[in-house]
């Protein structure tokens, strides 16, 4: 009959969670707020193992064993309420983790006081911890935010056997003490636990650099739709909108309009005021584009000082509706926050048959643009 042999298991994954707690951070590199949170699990995870172990080489009930022991269980759930942040973060949704931070609190507070009952302490720990587990279970359940990969039922499964295994210890420890004598006996359950263990944690990992490569590829992709300076989107992911936007508006037969915005004497900014200020500039315009756009309506730096926005279910006074929100928006805020005024002359096209396409509308546009500079710039033309 096979062997388990219980510490063995336990120590080698002590081993492996201290090598991953201290490559993770090198080989990972520069990360962003979740991964960040997922090492810091790791580490505190692997922090409270070494307590353990270390506490099991110290006279059993002593102050040594009592301190390391508690110092172990707050490490764990600790471990366990940063990688719930994490979680949380990577599905699209705000670092909450209350539910899992309470427990935590208890879990090590019950702990330290109770700890001169074994089947208390043993019983204790192990139901807040799988307690703990299946709020962050149940949180992974839930539908996420932005597009996620396979990583989180890798976690939901890996997180749901620890959980099932920890309540199993949780029972026996409480109720059948005989059984389950101390950490290492070589029970069924521990041996379960041992073995689980070792594997999940491997499981786990691999969820988590899943997860830190998905938002990895989700931030790439976004920063490919948008302008560097502005934030805005670019030229290339405006069109593409704005051709499915047009597209879907024309099968309904809902109006549609197009602006070409052009700042007023941009390279003056630039040559009197500095590269600087010209860069704030932009960035300002597109924080009043934002102000005074309905959902639907797509905007985009067309390309240095020139904007395009696609209005959709608009006809052509809820074009020029939006461009004097745009002005009012504009003089009300601009002096105040660039220390000069701000201005823009704009081009109008309105989709006018079936067979326009956003490129004869930016064409029109592009020509009504012109007619408003030479009428002396700061104003609105339709073409």
């Amino acid at each position: 009959m096979l062997k388990i042999d219980v510490p063995s298991l336990i120590i080698a994954m002590t081993f492996n969670l201290s090598i991953m707690a201290l490559a993770l951070p090198y080989f990972m590199g520069r990360v962003n707020r979740a991964a960040r949170y997922a090492q810091v699990g790791i580490v505190l995870q692997t922090a409270g193992w070494i307590s353990l172990l270390l506490s099991s080489t110290c006279e059993r009930g002593g102050w040594a064993d009592h301190l390391l022991s508690t110092v172990a269980m707050g490490c764990v759930s600790s471990g366990m309420v940063f990688n719930a942040i994490a979680f949380e973060l990577w599905c699209g949704r705000k670092p909450a983790a209350r539910t899992p931070a309470v427990i935590a609190l208890l879990m090590t507070v019950g702990y330290g006081i109770g700890f001169s009952s074994y089947p208390f302490r043993v019983g204790w720990a192990n139901g807040l911890l799988a307690l703990q587990i299946a709020t962050v279970v149940f949180t992974l359940c839930r539908t996420p935010q932005v597009p996620v990969g396979r990583w989180r039922w890798l976690l939901v499964i890996s997180l749901s056997i620890q959980m099932v295994v920890l309540a199993w210890r949780a029972v026996l420890g409480a109720f059948y003490t005989a059984e389950f004598p101390n950490f290492f006996s070589p029970n069924l359950v521990n041996q379960v636990f041992a073995l689980s263990s070792n594997a999940m944690m491997v499981l786990s990992v691999v969820a988590i650099l899943l997860a830190h490569r998905d938002e990895a590829a989700r931030e790439l992709e976004r920063l490919a739709t948008l302008d560097g300076l502005t934030g805005a989107l670019n030229r290339r992911a405006w069109l593409q909108q704005s051709c499915i936007d047009l597209a879907s508006s024309m099968r309904y037969r809902h109006p549609v309009g197009l602006l070409m915005l052009d700042l007023d004497f941009f390279k003056q900014i630039n040559d009197t005021r500095g590269h600087a200020a010209g860069d704030h500039a932009l960035q300002f315009f597109v924080t009043g584009l934002r102000a005074v756009s309905r959902v639907g309506d797509t905007f985009c730096r067309y390309g240095g000082e020139e904007f395009c926005v696609l209005l959709n279910c608009a006809d052509l006074d809820s074009v020029m509706a939006y461009d004097d929100r745009l002005r009012q928006w504009l003089a009300q805020h601009s002096a105040r926050e660039l220390g000069f005024g701000l201005s823009y002359s704009a081009g109008i096209a309105m989709c006018v048959h079936d067979t326009d396409t956003v490129s004869t509308m930016l064409q029109r546009a592009d020509v009504a643009l012109y007619k408003a500079k030479s009428q002396g710039r700061g104003c609105a033309v339709a073409g």
